[in-house]
């Protein structure tokens, strides 16, 4: 009896899985396993950025973030696949 009940056990949470998969999509489930790894900074509003390397719109060298502190300056965070 046990062994019956855990069986359907195991086959409804095997069933939810593929639910959620199916609906989320198997990229964003691989996605958030494997990127989610988030913690929590210290920046304020009005500190600084830190220095990162930038990659130029031509694509062919690095700038780095506090060289272009002189003129305005627009990042996107974002994916364009």
């Amino acid at each position: 009896m046990i062994k019956k009940l855990l069986l359907v056990l195991g086959a409804l949470v095997v069933l939810a899985a593929g639910v959620m998969v199916a609906k989320i999509g198997p990229r964003n489930i691989i996605g958030m396993i494997r990127y989610d790894q988030r913690r929590a900074g210290d920046l304020k509003v009005g500190d600084r950025a830190p220095d990162a390397l930038l990659v130029s719109l031509a694509g062919r060298r690095e700038v780095p973030l506090l060289a272009a502190r002189t003129k305005p300056l627009v990042l996107v965070f974002g994916s364009f696949t």
